[in-house]
């Protein structure tokens, strides 16, 4: 008898620490079975089985699947917005082809145990493209057909990836099989996300934690976008709500495939504000980064996440004055006074 598990990929990164973190304090239901390229952290280890692998090695899961029964997969591995740029062809692998040969798995899943395996997919706003700045200062809040042109590699496959899971979820059919093969795919579209118990990672929404990070240290730091960028931002413990709500949805009473979700649209300089009345003494600056400013200006100022709410009664924790003043500054100040 093979062993029911939920399957999160990327479990390493910012979302998966978190989510791991949520599920095994929730006595989630099912075995927690973790992949990464990484190690999990100190303070994760033992709330997982957890695997050091390659989501593009297919024959890692074909010996995966005489194990385990995947019951969910969240599958959060990607490779992000700013590195994408710089290697698109790997870019395209890791987001692409490894989302495929998940999709296949859990399609085969869903046909070895006659019901459809849940697949949960973190989209990003990185599938929007917005033209100029004048449409997206008119278009305020964007729904999730709206402006579908994605400038960079990281939202073309966030983009494709969401119409593969379609695919699967509804069109897909294996010709040995002769009929329809369902998995349960739903995705969120996630703004910027802010964590503040992971270090940022050089992503493109990443200004904002960078910023609490060096004044938390008492280090200088040059923004590398605009004062007036505005975008729309998620705590990491929404984050991790908005996906768990999403999941233990019934799926009768979901509209779509793809649902955005956020918190609160904020601009840099806002930000900014903030932290330095958090730290009246930091040293913050703007040196602006063209191909980084170009990519957060082709993305919306804010998303309306109306679906959502009426769907599967979506509605976020932490608004702007609560992520920064109760989660993101005293926590990170508490980081930097341990070490």
């Amino acid at each position: 008898m093979r062993e029911k598990v939920i399957l999160i990929t990327g479990a390493a990164g910012e979302i998966g620490q978190a989510l791991v973190q949520q599920l095994s304090a929730n006595g989630a239901n099912n075995k927690l079975l973790t992949m990464d390229l990484q190690a999990m952290p100190d303070d994760l280890q033992g709330k997982s089985t957890h695997i050091v692998g390659d989501i593009l090695d297919e024959r890692l899961f074909a010996r995966l699947v005489t194990q385990y029964d995947f019951d969910v997969i969240f599958h959060l591995a990607a490779l992000l917005s700013t590195r994408a740029e710089f290697s698109p062809e790997l870019a395209h692998r890791v987001n692409v082809d490894g989302t495929l040969v998940l999709l296949k798995m859990a399609a085969e899943q869903s046909q070895a145990r006659n019901r459809p395996v849940l697949f949960m997919f973190p989209s990003s706003i990185a599938a929007y493209g917005i033209p100029s700045l004048e449409i997206k200062a008119r278009d305020q809040l964007v729904r999730e057909w709206d402006w579908n042109m994605p400038t960079t590699m990281y939202g073309c496959n966030k983009l494709y990836c969401e119409q593969l899971g379609a695919y699967f979820s509804h069109h897909y059919q294996q010709l040995s099989v002769n009929r329809p093969v369902m998995i349960d795919f739903r995705s969120l579209r996630f703004p910027g996300l802010i964590s503040a118990f992971t270090l940022p990672t050089g992503g493109t929404t990443d200004y904002g934690p960078e910023m609490i990070h060096a004044a938390a240290q008492g280090k200088p730091y040059a923004c590398f976008v605009r004062s007036d960028s505005h975008l729309p931002f998620m705590a990491m413990p929404d984050a991790v709500k908005s996906l768990l709500l999403l999941a233990r949805a019934p799926r009768e009473a979901l509209t779509r495939d793809v649902y955005n979700v956020t918190g609160f649209s904020i601009s840099t300089e806002e930000i900014r504000e903030r932290v330095m009345n958090a730290f009246p003494d930091a040293e913050i600056s703007y040196e602006i980064d063209s191909r980084r400013q170009g990519i957060v200006d082709s993305w919306p100022a804010g998303i309306n996440d109306n679906a959502a709410r009426r769907d599967w009664g979506w509605k976020p924790d932490y608004d702007a004055a609560r992520a920064f003043d109760e989660y993101l500054i005293p926590n990170i100040m508490k980081r930097y006074q341990k070490g």
